[in-house]
């Protein structure tokens, strides 16, 4: 059994080689520790930053097994891994963290709902959709439109579709495959929110400043943080947000989305069990970012403070406009992060940057 806290020169295992585990790395290398990556990609953004690659599909299980072998710990860097897979590695006496039920419950949207339901967290309306007759007694029981979503896989706006009627049900049941889906309202919000949240192993909590985040075509395009707000605003955030760290049982970083409501309230949109886009501003925003953060929680260490030391807006670069790095570095506010991926391609995140400004009354 793995004793913590984890010492400088411990191994923690990266399930992933995107770029989260690439800055995962490389806040772990910071610390004094080293990284493992398992992932499928030869040359993956986070291979180059680590100790270790083992090239395999994440249900190798020899792969697994070696993963174990090396890592003290072992978390991951996006939340499609098959929850089979890490219950293989907790078969393997591997510790593992973010813990299996958190990333269970992410990976099915009626799952996610549902669960925060039961904690007491507010969400839109929601019905399970199986077949074109759940999706039109969906319409009887909410009305007209609904978000037709799967409920597993699809991201930055993938996987999901408006329906404005009834009897189009089944021509958006045929669009999605036919595949499991949710049936959710629309939320009548005037902005979206995040936090970024982390527990440690021994239930200490530590909250992020909120942040505003705007979305261009189901990608999130620029994060403004803090956010301006309330002081009851800000609290009930926070509060949603320890709540869902407490019930899940949490061991890391997770990002929370919400909707900030005409009307004053906060509804939950999804959460990750991971490091998560909106919380990219903590790099150059705060004293310990996101990354470090997490490396910490999973290491057994203490967390870090969380207050945020400038304003900062993030905007992230998809495709060609990472080759504007030139240009970017003369900026002198600005803090350029690119993900070593080789090849830009339209709407991928080759990067991001964080442009510094100072603080402001009310939080922002």
């Amino acid at each position: 059994m793995t004793a913590f806290p984890l010492p400088p020169g411990s191994t923690i295992g990266i399930l992933g080689g995107g770029q989260l585990g690439r800055m995962l790395a490389m806040a772990a290398a910071r610390l004094g520790f080293d990284c493992v990556i398992l992932t499928p990609e030869i040359d993956s953004p986070a291979s180059r930053v680590a100790a270790h690659t083992l090239v395999a599909a994440y249900d190798d299980r020899g792969a697994l097994a070696e993963l174990a072998r090396r890592s003290q710990v072992i978390t991951f860097e996006f939340e499609n891994v098959p929850a089979a897979v890490v219950a293989e590695l907790s078969r393997l006496g591997a510790e593992v963290a973010p813990p299996t039920r958190a990333l269970a419950v992410s990976q099915d949207r009626l799952e996610e709902k549902s669960f925060l339901n039961s904690a007491g967290i507010g969400t839109v309306g929601f019905a399970r959709v199986d077949s074109e007759a759940d999706l039109k007694a969906a319409f009887q029981r909410f009305g007209p439109p609904l978000l037709l979503k799967t409920r597993q896989g699809g991201y930055d706006g993938k996987g999901q579709i408006w329906v404005e009627k009834a009897d189009q049900s089944a021509a958006a049941f045929d669009a999605l495959g036919r595949r499991p889906c949710i049936a959710e309202t629309p939320a009548a919000f005037k902005r979206e929110v995040a936090v970024i949240a982390a527990r440690g192993r021994d239930g200490e909590i530590a909250l992020y400043p909120l942040t505003e985040s705007h979305h261009e075509n189901g990608i999130l395009r620029r994060t403004s943080a803090p956010a301006q707000g309330t002081p009851k605003l800000f609290a009930d955030a926070e509060k949603i947000a320890a709540t869902l760290l407490s019930a899940l049982g949490y061991v890391g970083v997770l990002g929370l989305e919400l909707f900030d409501l005409n009307d004053g309230r906060l509804l939950v949109n999804e959460f990750a069990p991971r490091v998560h886009n909106t919380g990219h501003w903590t790099l150059d925003g705060c004293e310990v970012d996101q990354f470090e953060q997490h490396i910490r929680a999973v290491a057994g260490w203490p967390l870090g403070p969380t207050a945020a030391h400038h304003h900062v807006e993030m905007t992230n670069l998809l495709g060609d406009e990472a080759l504007t790095w030139a240009k970017l570095a003369r900026e002198p506010e600005t803090r350029i992060w690119l993900y070593g991926k080789r090849a830009p391609q339209p709407g991928r995140k080759m990067g991001h940057v964080n442009r510094l400004s100072p603080l402001q009354d009310g939080r922002g």
